[in-house]
């Protein structure tokens, strides 16, 4: 365990903090989340899926980030639509850097989505949400309860709004980091961050990877500064600093792992 805490501060030698990634429609003008605290960058991978990309940790095996571009028509789309369930580990990372199903099993957390499956407009797009590199080790009564407020929440105010910018991501806070079968590192809490381009509004939902059904509205730069990481390059430091009205979050509860 503290050769896994001591590898998470290590500076980087592989990867670089900053990549161009093959997509760009996740992300507010096209510009891509930069890690900006050296010691999260070591085997840093940047993976573009259909409809999201990650920034995925090859030392938490978790991603940093999920980036979503979220609009009321791909939410209309993907009304009715069955969930897959197809979690499976992401085939694209080494095999040393990547969760699998074994690291997840008998453990007591859930498999949690960072971009949620019901997000998505289509099958395809769905599906890739339940690649291990979209997911963190979340307890059990925060994924199905008040995360999942957060995130229905979040879609609710996309309906409103027409469209937001949507990136989600665990924090690492504090030296008592525990890890799943001594690989998988479980976040100290979760954030999810808003952008409405048309009104240059921003604002975060910040919960602990914890039960209970508490939660806090900060600024963009905030999380920043927590994550150690660049969100949304292409805003002023006005916008990041100003914390919008975000829609209350209600918990809820779900028997199933999402």
């Amino acid at each position: 365990m503290h050769r896994l805490i001591t590898l998470l501060c290590l500076l980087a030698l592989a990867l670089p903090a900053y990549a161009q990634t093959s997509c760009q429609e996740p992300f507010a003008d096209g510009k891509v989340p930069v890690i900006t605290n050296p010691k999260m960058s070591s085997k840093y991978r940047e993976l573009c899926n259909q409809a999201y990309a990650v920034g995925h940790s090859g030392i938490t095996r978790t991603p940093l980030w999920s980036a979503e571009h979220l609009t009321r028509e791909r939410l209309f789309e993907g009304k009715g639509l069955k969930r897959s369930n197809n979690f499976r580990s992401d085939t694209r990372l080494p095999s040393s850097e990547r969760a699998e199903l074994s690291d997840y099993a008998r453990s007591g957390y859930d498999r949690g989505h960072m971009a949620p499956s019901a997000d998505f407009g289509d099958p395809e797009s769905q599906d890739e949400s339940f690649l291990l590199s979209n997911m963190i080790p979340q307890e059990p009564e925060n994924n199905r309860g008040i995360h999942e407020g957060i995130e229905s929440a979040v879609r609710k105010e996309v309906k409103k709004r027409g469209e937001l910018y949507v990136i989600t991501g665990p924090l690492f806070q504090g030296g008592q980091l525990q890890a799943l079968k001594n690989r998988v590192i479980i976040p100290s809490g979760v954030y999810k961050c808003l952008y409405d381009p048309t009104r240059k509004e921003a604002g975060c939902y910040l919960e602990q990877n914890a039960p209970g059904a508490d939660y806090s509205t900060v600024s963009v730069a905030e999380i920043e500064k927590l994550a150690g990481i660049n969100l949304f390059p292409a805003l002023t430091q006005d916008v990041k600093n100003r914390v919008i009205r975000l829609p209350i979050a209600k918990a809820r509860s779900r028997k199933g792992n999402r």
